[in-house]
């Protein structure tokens, strides 16, 4: 059996792959020979590019099940198959659950949550009458198992994602395998002002790896997943967090 990691005439899908992680996962599908799509509500001044190609841009809301249909759709017009799916959109500003609106609630569930099942739903039914399948990655976050303060819808969309990953999993298998990474701290110029002055370099002393997460580390675990070397792997969760965070008893005694 030959096992590789070349995308060559794969098709692959990313949403929010108009900038930050999701731009740098796209690049590394098209660095490895796949047809990429990327989706968003606006068309970015710059998509996607490497070795010379470029990927291709769809516009859609995909908080609405009809935009999400219709976004694989024209993937598989624009790629003629579909073999990867990466459900990368996703995202909250800080805001403090006891004031908190509902209508804020349901935007981040939308995003995080409903919109990557939306999204997966329509992806599955093509996957599912290729020969080879098909690949789905969604991109969760350390929030879903570690919320901090200012977190709560997002940390309780980003657990659920989790949950609807192994739920997927156990569903759609063997034909399409559907897989998660749970990513920490990343270093992307949207997330620096967030990290303080020095853009993180006093959060490196909590993680175990000493350094936030580059973008390219979420992009090479989606390589991984959505390759042949990941054929087994359907509902397993990657850790892509450099480790987690020392514990705060640690810090504080060991001075």
């Amino acid at each position: 059996m030959n096992v590789t990691v070349d995308f060559g005439g794969r098709a692959v899908l990313v949403t929010g792959g108009t900038k930050g992680i999701g731009f740098v996962i796209a690049e590394a599908f098209l660095a490895a020979g796949a047809g990429v799509v990327v989706c968003g509500r606006n068309e970015p001044e710059k998509l996607p590019s490497a070795v010379g190609r470029t990927a291709r841009f769809v516009a859609a809301d995909i908080r609405d099940p009809a935009e999400a249909a219709r976004l694989v759709e024209q993937t598989v017009d624009h790629l003629g198959r579909l073999d990867v799916l990466v459900n990368n959109a996703g995202g909250s500003p800080n805001a403090d659950a006891a004031t908190v609106s509902p209508r804020f609630v349901e935007r981040i569930v939308d995003l995080n949550l409903l919109a990557p099942f939306y999204v997966a739903q329509p992806a599955n039914l093509v996957m599912r009458e290729q020969e080879t399948g098909g690949s789905i990655v969604n991109i969760g976050s350390v929030s879903g198992v570690d919320p901090q303060p200012g977190t709560a819808a997002y940390s309780a969309a980003k657990a659920g994602l989790l949950m609807l990953t192994r739920a997927l999993a156990l569903e759609w298998s063997p034909k399409v395998r559907v897989n998660h990474i749970t990513t920490g701290l990343i270093r992307t110029d949207a997330a620096a002002s967030l990290y303080g002055e020095d853009g993180g370099a006093a959060l490196s002393e909590v993680i175990p790896m000493r350094r936030l997460a580059a973008p390219q580390d979420v992009a090479n675990a989606c390589l991984f997943l959505a390759s042949d070397l990941a054929s087994y792997l359907t509902g397993a969760d990657i850790p892509v967090h450099g480790g987690g965070e020392v514990p705060a008893r640690y810090l504080a005694t060991r001075g």
